[in-house]
């Protein structure tokens, strides 16, 4: 016990670091590293994003007790929530707000009764898949849908609804629509359940090209 407690006080500066910084990263801000492609094109394999855990509540560390609500999800928002019905982390867009009606016709929104309006992206065709922008009532980002039906895609999640968002919970898709476990699988959201949002990309490793960094996505704005 003597040479535990001198182990202590010889390396108590390094202690209060660590201790302060699991603090920070759990309660102020986090990285969190994306190893699927449910956000394509707008987050990629790789990335690895700086979480804002005080976007919406200041809560105890450690713990998703909030102590302070600081804001509500707004729409548009990229979260990261712990979800229960997946038993893991995952990261998504915010489209429906509480007590907002969605309906999804052939990957076309509509929310309370407005459809959504999409344009074509610049960005060139890697797949079969087609990169659209979405105008997210008063956002603009870009989604990734099947190009074609009946071609081998996947088109079971491209309808839906309507539906009515409850209180307290959230309509989240992934940008990547035909490839996402999102609300569609894992149902709504529940606001306890969000932890952080996300608005940058910190770092890039690309997984096809032995894990080496990409520049162009260093502090890339989402």
């Amino acid at each position: 016990m003597r040479r535990f407690l001198t182990l202590l006080k010889q390396n108590r500066s390094l202690i209060l670091f660590i201790s302060l910084m699991l603090v920070f990263r759990s309660a102020v801000a986090d990285w969190n590293s994306v190893p699927t492609g449910s956000m394509k094109p707008t987050i990629v394999e790789g990335d690895r994003l700086l979480v804002n855990k005080m976007a919406y509540d200041l809560r105890i560390p450690f713990t998703h007790i909030s102590i302070a609500k600081l804001a509500d999800p707004q729409r548009g928002d990229i979260v990261i929530f712990d979800s229960k019905a997946s038993n893991k982390k995952l990261l998504k867009r915010v489209i429906g707000l509480p007590t907002d009606t969605i309906v999804m016709r052939d990957n076309v929104l509509s929310i309370n009764g407005e459809v959504l309006q999409y344009s074509d992206a610049s960005e060139p065709k890697l797949d079969n898949s087609d990169i659209r922008v979405e105008h997210l009532l008063g956002l603009s980002h870009q989604v990734k849908i099947a190009g074609m039906s009946g071609q081998g895609v996947i088109t079971r999640q491209s309808s839906f609804g309507p539906i009515t968002v409850p209180e307290g919970h959230y309509l989240v898709l992934g940008d990547n629509r035909e490839h996402s476990a999102d609300s569609r699988m894992i149902g709504f959201v529940p606001r306890a359940e969000i932890v952080g949002r996300s608005k940058t990309v910190v770092f890039s490793a690309n997984y096809d090209n032995y894990y080496l960094p990409r520049p162009e996505r260093f502090f890339h704005s989402l």
